[in-house]
């Protein structure tokens, strides 16, 4: 009798290996679904750290000199400086 328990109790436990593989938090499934979350958060950190690169550098461009701020102020609000006169050009 003792000799076939251990050969049960061996099997036993491969079949809850086996069933831990397929089914479990480690199974296959689950690392490929992890897999492609990490792709998919890789990606939006990446655009998320260019997004910040260039905010960095508005900053650092506002901080450091009026060149830019004034430039806005030109091209997007239509400023002029006291005494300039404004001149629209169009093109055909």
């Amino acid at each position: 009798m003792n000799s076939r328990i251990v050969p049960l109790v061996l099997l036993l436990l491969l079949v809850g290996v086996q069933a831990q593989l397929w089914t479990g938090r480690g199974s296959v499934h689950h690392v490929q679904e992890m897999r492609e979350k990490i792709a998919v958060q890789k990606q939006a950190n990446a655009e998320a750290r260019q997004a910040n690169e260039r905010l960095t550098s508005e900053v650092h461009d506002l901080r450091d000199g009026l060149d830019m701020v004034e430039e806005k102020a030109r091209n997007e609000l239509g400023m002029v400086k006291p005494n300039e006169i404004y001149v629209q050009v169009t093109h055909r």
